[in-house]
């Protein structure tokens, strides 16, 4: 789950992270008030689930307290990677003299989180990491012991070498950062930029949060974060009923029944020269409404081309799949080709159902993915 700019700084304040002051604006004339409360030149960014915010044109800044109904009314209602931006962020814009980046992320391969720091920070770290990774520094959290103040302290003088007044007051944030990624169950916690004012404080101007799903449930106080307007509206639909799915830039449409299968599909579609559109789960015991509302979230996304079922039959029926596809080529005009493995349980039955209705079923999955890429037009 990913949260809000201004709800991240809003954990990190409480866990004592400097942050400037700031307030969130639904209108115009509300980033207007905000600006004029804060009494100085203001920044107003877009709040929405998306990076490349700047870039898109969703952070400006404003001198008054009119310019900041300006580029709020700009704002506003503009579209970042296909979401549209409901919320603005008013704060002050702050003096930079210096700008640095602090981050962890959970690395399942070690088992461990992994605090990375980097002397180079602001809206172009990605190419920081690509073309000098060497200035990308890195320390691996023991889960048994926590952040260990030595390891704080050396990513603090990676950070800034020779001032050890800036380096104090990072290994302290970057101790604060680690403390608020585990009270909130994150998976992904940033600071970028971390910058140093003029007077040589640090602050962090902005902040990312995304919460690990499986927390949820015992951090009722983050569940509660959760902007369902903000995120895609299929994502939605598709956890809603049951469905894990993740809208992905190719043009094969997947449905797959568990998520091993479903990764092993995407890397099989790239194999033979496709691009992945979505990962889509329907989940271990899936009933045909669910198979309905799968093929529906497939068929709204106009990127895909071509359709894979990829079914093998565990707890999962193969009719019950069958049954699903056919339920929804009743309701649903098929402007695609589809493609349909299964291979199982009840899969002589799924296979006789799907033959009635004027489909056909493979059993062997290398073939009926080369058959979807194909169709794709790969």
């Amino acid at each position: 789950m990913n949260i809000h700019e201004y709800q991240a700084k809003e954990i990190f304040r409480q866990h004592g992270i400097p942050v400037p002051p700031g307030e969130v604006a639904t209108t115009a004339e509300q980033a207007e008030k905000i600006a004029a409360k804060l009494g100085t030149k203001v920044v107003v960014k877009a709040q929405v689930h998306a990076g490349g915010r700047g870039k898109a044109g969703g952070v400006k800044l404003a001198a008054t307290p009119a310019q900041a109904r300006e580029v709020a009314s700009e704002i506003l209602g503009m579209q970042i990677k296909g979401l549209t931006v409901a919320r603005v962020l008013v704060t002050p814009a702050e003096e930079i003299e210096h700008e640095a980046y602090v981050g962890a992320i959970v690395d399942r391969a070690s088992g461990t989180v992994v605090l990375m720091a980097s002397p180079e920070g602001g809206i172009d770290i990605e190419e920081v990491a690509a073309k000098t990774p060497e200035l990308i520094f890195r320390e691996h959290v023991d889960p048994r012991y926590g952040l260990l103040p030595h390891q704080a302290s050396r990513l603090a003088h990676k950070l800034y070498p020779g001032d050890p007044g800036r380096a104090r007051q990072a290994a302290d944030i970057i101790r604060k950062l680690y403390a608020s990624m585990v009270d909130a169950g994150a998976s992904l916690i940033e600071i970028n930029p971390l910058i140093t004012t003029p007077s040589g404080e640090l602050r962090a101007i902005d902040a990312k949060i995304n919460i690990d799903d499986n927390e949820l449930s015992r951090r009722e106080e983050i569940s509660a974060l959760r902007d369902i307007e903000s995120e895609a509206p299929a994502e939605v639909e598709a956890r809603s009923k049951g469905l894990t799915y993740i809208k992905l830039e190719g043009n094969v449409g997947c449905c797959v029944n568990g998520a091993g299968l479903a990764m092993a599909t995407m890397d099989l579609v790239k194999h033979y020269g496709g691009e992945p559109a979505n990962f889509l789960d329907i989940g271990g015991s899936s009933s045909p409404e669910k198979v309905v509302t799968a093929l529906r979230i497939i068929m709204a996304d106009p990127a895909v081309k071509s359709i894979l079922f990829n079914i093998f039959g565990g707890i999962t029926r193969c009719d019950d799949v069958a049954n699903g596809i056919v339920e929804a080529s009743k309701g649903i005009e098929l402007k695609v080709p589809i493609t349909i493995r299964l291979t199982g349980t009840n899969e002589q039955q799924a296979v006789r159902i799907l033959e009635g209705a004027g489909f056909s079923a493979m059993t062997d999955m290398d073939e009926a993915v080369r058959k979807a890429v194909e169709l794709a037009g790969n």
